[in-house]
């Protein structure tokens, strides 16, 4: 365990914010899978901007990479315009 107060305040801030973050991830990976499990062409081209701005908010806020948001959106583009 922390010795000092501002150990102890860092420990606690940084659990508060991993449980946001962790959060905020899971939510957007159900939207992907939402997204990737409609089958209706119409349903999936109206989800398709909130999953991407979900993605975009994760990237600004560091909680995964660019180049991994950039991978999911095109993959999610791609499946969008099959159905």
């Amino acid at each position: 365990m922390a010795n000092h107060k501002s150990a102890i305040k860092r420990i606690r801030s940084s659990d508060v914010k991993r449980s946001a973050n962790r959060l905020q991830h899971k939510t957007a990976r159900n939207a992907i899978r939402n997204l990737r499990n409609n089958s209706n062409k119409k349903d999936a081209k109206k989800q398709l901007p909130k999953v991407i701005s979900l993605l975009d908010k994760l990237v600004k806020k560091n909680i995964i990479h660019l180049n991994k948001a950039s991978n999911l959106k095109s993959k999610l583009e791609k499946h969008v315009a099959s159905l």
